[in-house]
């Protein structure tokens, strides 16, 4: 008798033994998967917040050293000088900063607003017009079907220079790229659309695009790696086209897009103008604002 009763104590010790073992298990199998959860909401967020961040940005430091390049581009009459402050005499006139990095000498890094988006867009027009590069001379703007490089919207529209524009096309070697930095802004500038048409950096026939193999010369100048010029661009094109890249961002939002890439959001399926009718077909925008238009 005292022999089973000592077999039942045992019997009882070892299940609640083994209860606890079990429960002990369970708990930490729970802990970790709450932390998991956690840790996986916590990136899904953070990935959602950097994606919001870049496609709907308030302000941009573009890592380039302007120097003077606005004043060499008035010297050499890229931009008349009394042309361009008369235009923004009747837009409220030049804020301080664009007036420093036109007159001045020793600029450092150029900040994009959502302020200075539009004035910085022209600065930039001029620079990538006027800026010589192979991309001007033997790309898709030479091409003979079209009937000379001088009659797209960037070149023909460009009306604040000294004389004709094509008189300062890829004519100024305001920055010289070493082939590595060149075969960077090929590459980088055919995978940039913008969506005021349907074509790629790499083909500047608007004044964005134009604005943009300007921005893509002097970030590789810099030294900027590929990964960072789409970055930049997107951020860029999104301060151009703010109504187009909210609506990017909803979409990207509802649909659970957080590792898509700027490479990506920059390509033909996102950014160009057709690629954006396709994606706003799909959503029903909350925030539409205007942008930039294709003239000065």
């Amino acid at each position: 008798m005292e022999q089973k009763t000592n077999n039942s104590k045992e019997y009882i010790i070892g299940f609640i033994s083994l209860a606890v073992l079990v429960l002990l298990i369970l708990g930490i199998f729970l802990l970790t998967g709450n932390e998991q959860r956690a840790r996986t909401s916590s990136e899904t967020v953070a990935k959602e917040t950097e994606i919001a961040s870049i496609l709907m940005p308030k302000e941009i430091a573009l890592p380039v050293i302007w120097s003077d390049y606005g004043k060499q581009m008035i010297e050499q009459g890229v931009i008349d000088k009394e042309k361009f402050e008369s235009l923004y005499e009747k837009r409220g006139g030049l804020d301080p900063e664009t007036r420093k990095l036109l007159f001045e000498s020793n600029n450092r890094e150029i900040v994009i607003t959502q302020q200075n988006a539009g004035v910085l867009l022209n600065v930039l027009w001029a620079f990538g017009l006027s800026n010589k590069n192979m991309i001007l001379e033997e790309g898709p703007m030479m091409d003979p079907k079209y009937g000379g490089a001088g009659r797209f919207a960037s070149t023909g529209g460009w009306s604040i220079a000294r004389g004709n524009a094509m008189d300062h096309y890829s004519k100024y070697e305001f920055v010289t790229l070493t082939p590595e930095q060149q075969r960077r802004v090929e590459e980088v500038s055919k995978n940039i659309y913008r969506p005021c048409c349907g074509n790629s950096t790499y083909f500047p026939d608007c004044n964005h695009g134009m604005a943009m193999l300007g921005l893509l010369e002097l970030l590789a100048a810099n030294d900027t790696t590929e990964d960072e010029m789409y970055t930049i661009a997107l951020g860029v094109n999104a301060l151009w086209f703010p109504s187009t890249y909210s609506v990017l961002a909803q979409y990207v939002s509802e649909n659970n897009l957080n590792d898509i890439t700027p490479k990506e959001l920059l390509s033909y399926e996102y950014s160009s103008a057709s690629g954006y009718r396709s994606v706003l077909a799909k959503v029903k925008p909350t925030n539409i604002q205007g942008g930039a238009g294709c003239g000065v």
